[in-house]
C-alpha cells in the first residue's frame, strides 16, 4: 500500500448562536395579595463534563500509539513508498514486505516527531511480512502483545497507522470475517487473514489491527473496497516474525500439488456422497506429494463449467476435517513445517484411504 502524493486541506466551519431570555415580575400594590418576584438564583458551581461515551477508543489509542511508526523506504533513486509498522519485539518492528521490498534505507517516524533510522533484517513475500531493526526507539515504544485469542466475527477492533501520510491515525470497526485466503501475486495466498470494516487506506499497510484490550490481532496488509480491509492474523505473524528476526527468512511447508475445492458440480462428476474437501488437480513431478497422491485424469462440463474428474479428494489432515481449500492452507501454515510428516485422509475411487508423506519447502521466488 505505497502512498501516492497527497495534499492536506483543512476546512473549519463555525456556527454561532445567541439566546435571549426575559423574565418580567410585577410588584402588586399593598394589600393586593400578589407575590413578590422570585429571588435571584444562586450561581451553580461548574462541573466537569461527563466522560465521552467512546472514551475507551482514546484509552486504547493512548495505550498503543507510541509503538506505531510511519515507515518510509528509499532506494538509490529516491523514495520507494510509505506505510506503517509497530514494535513487536524489543528494538524491532513488524511491517509489510511490500512496504520495504527493494529498500536500501528505511526511515521511521514515531509520535511527537521522534525519528529513527531502520534496517530491514528479514522479509517474506509469501506472508507479506517484514522485520525492521530500529537504531533507536522512543522510551514509551513498548512491544505490542499478540492477542492470543482467535478473531471473532463482530469483535470490535481499531486500525492504527498513517493513511496517506497522516500521522498517528486511528479508525474503528469490527471483524467482518475470518480465515480468508488473500492472493498475493506469488502463486500462493496468505491463509487465515482477518477481514475488517475498519477504514484502511494506502499508508495503513504494516500497522496493527488491535483489540479493545490493546493487543494486536493482525498486521494490516490490504484494502479491497471502501469497507473491506484485510490483516495477516497474529497467529501467522507470531510464527513468521520471530524467524525473520533470527534468520532473515521464513520457510513455508509445501505439498507440490494443484488443488481446488469440491463444489456440487465436482461432487456430481466424481460420484461423491458429500460436497466437502479438496480435489487434487495436478501433482508436480519430483515434489513432496509425487508418488503418494493421484491427480485428476480428465474433466467434464457440469452446467457449463469444466470440472476435474478423477483424482484424490482430501477430507482430513492429521485427523482434522478439511472442508475447503482455505482450511487446508490454514492448517499447513499454522501447524506444520517443512520436514514434518503429513497424514491425509483421502477418497480414492470411492473409498476412504489413509496416506502420508513428508512436507517439503516452498520454493523461493
Amino acid at each position: 500500500m505505497d502512498d501516492p502524493a497527497y495534499s492536506r486541506r483543512g476546512v473549519l466551519t463555525g456556527l454561532a448562536g445567541l439566546g435571549i431570555a426575559s423574565v418580567a415580575g410585577c410588584i402588586g400594590a399593598p394589600g393586593s395579595g400578589q407575590q413578590s418576584p422570585d429571588p435571584t438564583p444562586t450561581p451553580q458551581t461548574p462541573t466537569e463534563p461527563p466522560a465521552h461515551p467512546d472514551a475507551r477508543y482514546n484509552e486504547i489509542y493512548e495505550q498503543t500509539i507510541d509503538s506505531v511508526a510511519m515507515v518510509r523506504s528509499f532506494d538509490a533513486t529516491g523514495p520507494r513508498g510509505q506505510g506503517s509498522g509497530f514494535v513487536f519485539r524489543s528494538g524491532h518492528l513488524l511491517t509489510n514486505e511490500h512496504v520495504v521490498t527493494g529498500a536500501t534505507e528505511v526511515e521511521l517516524q514515531f509520535r511527537n516527531n521522534y525519528w529513527s533510522e531502520g534496517n530491514v533484517i528479514g522479509a517474506d513475500p509469501y506472508s507479506d511480512l517484514a522485520v525492521i531493526e530500529a537504531d533507536e526507539l522512543p522510551v514509551r515504544a513498548e512491544p505490542l502483545n499478540a492477542s492470543n485469542y482467535r478473531a471473532t466475527v463482530g469483535q470490535e477492533v481499531l486500525a492504527l497507522g498513517n493513511p496517506f501520510g497522516l500521522e498517528e491515525s486511528v479508525s474503528q470497526g469490527i471483524v467482518s470475517g475470518r480465515n480468508r485466503s488473500l492472493p498475493t501475486g506469488t502463486g500462493f495466498s496468505i491463509p487465515a487473514t482477518i477481514q475488517t470494516d475498519a477504514s484502511v487506506n494506502p499508508g495503513n499497510s504494516g500497522g496493527p489491527l488491535v483489540t479493545m484490550n490493546g493487543a494486536y490481532l493482525g498486521v494490516i496488509t490490504a484494502r479491497a473496497g471502501q469497507d473491506i480491509g484485510f490483516a495477516v492474523s497474529w497467529r501467522l505473524a507470531e510464527r513468521v516474525g520471530p524467524e525473520l528476526l533470527e534468520h532473515g527468512s521464513y520457510v513455508h511447508p509445501y505439498m507440490g500439488v494443484t488443488l481446488t475445492q469440491v463444489t456440487p458440480g465436482i461432487a456430481d462428476a466424481n460420484d461423491l456422497d458429500e460436497v466437502t474437501g479438496v480435489i487434487i488437480v495436478d501433482v508436480l513431478a519430483n515434489d513432496p506429494a509425487d508418488g503418494t497422491l493421484e491427480p485428476s485424469t480428465d474433466e467434464t462440463s457440469i452446467r457449463g463449467i469444466q470440472v476435474p474428474v478423477g483424482g484424490d479428494v482430501i477430507v482430513a489432515l492429521d485427523g482434522v476435517t478439511i472442508e475447503t481449500d482455505e482450511a487446508l492452507s490454514t492448517y499447513l501454515a499454522l501447524h506444520k513445517r517443512p520436514g514434518d510428516d503429513l497424514d491425509l485422509t483421502i477418497i480414492r475411487d470411492g473409498e476412504r484411504q489413509h496416506v502420508s508423506f513428508e512436507l517439503g519447502e516452498r520454493p523461493p521466488l
